[in-house]
């Protein structure tokens, strides 16, 4: 009772997710949704249209001309770019530069987004997952992480030695140090920020035995396939072993399901470049 009681402090401590990007998810999730109602809501956003603006005329994306609007960004790089840029700013603007544990949120960040790419890949090749709310899930999986490092510092970083030292899963040492794991910590964030039970529940469960289909099979094989490449680091040194037919037609391993995955190398590239940029305004 005592962990569940400074966990409910901690989540009511984080920052709301903006209001402008949980109204695009509201309209992503209706297929009727016109894309010009999508682009009229980030542009009523000031602040994130200056940070989209800003991302999209740097250096990382290199393009011929200078992007003016937000209506002129979705002509240039189609409405699914613009959207999942506005989540991931969202996103990257609740991680710290620094924080008390000690948690690297610099290789964290890198391990997030690729896995977010690479769930949205999965996604649209197993197509039997939204590739936008695997791309969200891959992105937010390991939320709970931060809110540990920032509210329960000492003690995240005590489950972070004892799984570095012991080998241990850290979930399985955050429930042995803080009494509840970060999955908890996340899908409490998630219902917080509103977002669809299909992506809290994807959250809490991405430690449980993997789901055949859906989301929460795409942020399995994307988290596992990030560890396997070593591309960032959340923390967790545990690598689980592929069940029995979970990468389908795609292959059967990591390695395998990576390599259906056309585009990923790029991708995951360009988020290594993005990993460093900064986008305050």
């Amino acid at each position: 009772m005592h962990f569940e009681k400074e966990l409910l402090i901690a989540v009511e401590k984080m920052p709301a997710f903006p209001k402008s990007v949980q109204r695009v998810l509201e309209l992503t999730r209706n297929p009727d949704s016109a894309p010009k109602l999508i682009v009229e809501v980030i542009a009523k956003d000031p602040v994130m249209t200056a940070r989209i603006l800003r991302v999209l005329n740097s250096a990382f994306y290199g393009l011929p001309s200078k992007v003016t609007g937000v209506d002129h960004a979705v002509v240039m790089l189609g409405i699914n770019t613009i959207k999942n840029l506005a989540i991931r700013i969202a996103a990257v603007g609740m991680i710290p530069p620094t924080n008390d544990a000690g948690f690297d949120t610099n290789r964290y960040l890198l391990h997030s987004l690729g896995c977010a790419e690479a769930a949205r890949l999965l996604a649209q090749k197993l197509d039997d997952a939204d590739p936008t709310e695997a791309y969200i899930a891959g992105l937010l999986h390991d939320i709970g992480k931060i809110l540990y490092a920032l509210y329960q510092p000492r003690a995240f970083r005590a489950a972070l030695d004892r799984s570095a030292a012991t080998g241990l899963a850290l979930h399985l040492a955050e429930q042995e140090v803080l009494g509840v794991d970060h999955t908890v910590a996340g899908a409490l964030l998630a219902k917080k920020w509103e977002f669809p039970d299909t992506l809290v529940d994807c959250i809490r469960q991405h430690h449980q035995a993997p789901p055949r289909q859906g989301v929460g099979r795409t942020l399995f094989l994307a988290n596992q396939i990030m560890k396997v490449r070593a591309f960032g680091d959340a923390g967790n040194p545990e690598i689980v072993a592929l069940p029995e037919g979970l990468g389908g037609s795609l292959g059967n391993d990591y390695e395998g399901v990576a390599e259906s995955l056309a585009g990923l190398d790029n991708l995951l590239a360009q988020a290594g470049s993005y990993a460093g940029m900064k986008e305050e305004s």
